[in-house]
């Protein structure tokens, strides 16, 4: 009886030695690699631009939409999805119009040399583009100072991407 007893408080630590383990192999795959940063922010399941929200929607309604996978196209290797044919067909037309600027990317963070991913319902069009923001707070800070901050995300983020 007693051989069994440190048989079973050596079976303990397995369990967390496992969950380590696997925490470690997923890692890689919560953190962003500013290196390895895609043009288009997109989901980790289903490679979807914004969430899967029609980006279009945003300019024609003022409102974050969310997209139908029965309207959907491939562009600057994305899935973006539309809430109606006649969306995407606009957007297919001009996908550099209604694309938010950024590659859907936190405005502010771009403005601030960081790629950081954006919330889709946290937005603002300004001089017909789109731009997106990670939370409210970021959103009125970049609404305090629009012009600085399209300079700057202008400037920084095509090297943000090339990196």
């Amino acid at each position: 009886m007693n051989n069994l007893i440190p048989n079973k408080l050596m079976m303990k630590p397995r369990i967390p030695v496992i969950a380590l383990l696997g925490l470690l192999a997923i890692l890689p795959f919560t953190t962003q690699n500013v290196s390895a940063a895609k043009a288009i922010a997109t989901t980790f399941f289903g490679n979807k631009a914004i969430g899967g929200y029609d980006t279009v929607a945003y300019h024609t309604t003022k409102k974050a939409v969310a997209g139908n996978k029965r309207f959907s196209t491939q562009w600057n290797g994305a899935t973006w999805l539309f809430s109606s044919s006649k969306n995407l067909q606009l957007f297919k037309a001009e996908p550099k119009k209604y694309a938010p600027q950024y590659g859907g990317y936190c405005s502010w963070a771009a403005a601030a040399n960081k790629l950081v991913k954006a919330d889709p319902k946290i937005f603002d069009v300004y001089n017909n583009k789109l731009y997106l923001n990670y939370d409210k707070k970021t959103k009125r800070e970049w609404n305090a100072d629009r012009v600085g901050m399209v300079q700057r995300g202008d400037r920084n983020f095509p090297k943000l991407i090339a990196n």
